[in-house]
């Protein structure tokens, strides 16, 4: 009879460390979910703003034109990234620095500068800008919490045994990490 308590007990714990880890792994791969939606929303709600930004800084930059376009073209490349999360992320950052070259370029503009629209959607993307940043840390964070679950043990061989394969950090390419040139 106690041996059958013992196999029972055995047999329980063994049984909860199965749901133990599955549940962990199900929790992170949700947090990741979460945190690449985010970045979701902070990219939207900065294409939402570009075309009000567009319009405060038309009126001022009439021999900008290549600048507008650039940022024009980046939105537009944004929008059209449709599902695929590594293109919306690239296009996205494709449209920050083209709006980086906006605001440099305003430097030139006192008027423009002054213009208190203008300076409220400065704001405003500068904000988002830094929830950008601050959810993609999130997310590369969980990542992290991730792969440290699948590739340390006893997790590696729940994740193996459950199929959680790998996930990817989002990184920043060489291309993007160049300072924009600005042309006056």
């Amino acid at each position: 009879m106690a041996v059958l308590g013992i196999t029972i007990g055995v047999v329980v714990v063994i049984g909860a460390v199965f749901f133990i880890y599955y549940n962990k792994f199900i929790r992170l791969i949700n947090q990741i979910d979460n945190s690449l939606a985010q970045i979701d929303v902070q990219l939207k709600k900065r294409s939402d703003l570009v075309p009000n930004l567009m319009n405060a800084v038309k009126g001022f930059m009439k021999h900008e034109k290549a600048i507008i376009t650039e940022v024009t073209e980046a939105r537009k490349a944004l929008v059209g990234a449709g599902k695929d999360m590594a293109k919306r992320v690239k296009a996205g950052d494709q449209l920050q620095n083209a709006l980086k070259s906006i605001f440099a370029i305003a430097e030139n503009y006192p008027d423009l500068k002054s213009n208190e629209n203008f300076l409220h959607l400065q704001q405003e993307l500068s904000a988002i800008e830094d929830k950008v940043a601050y959810a993609r840390q999130y997310y590369n964070d969980g990542i992290m919490s991730y792969d440290n679950g699948r590739k340390t043990i006893p997790g590696k061989w729940f994740a193996g045994m459950y199929g959680f394969g790998d996930k990817h950090y989002l990184k920043i390419t060489e291309a993007e990490k160049k300072v924009p040139e600005v042309k006056f």
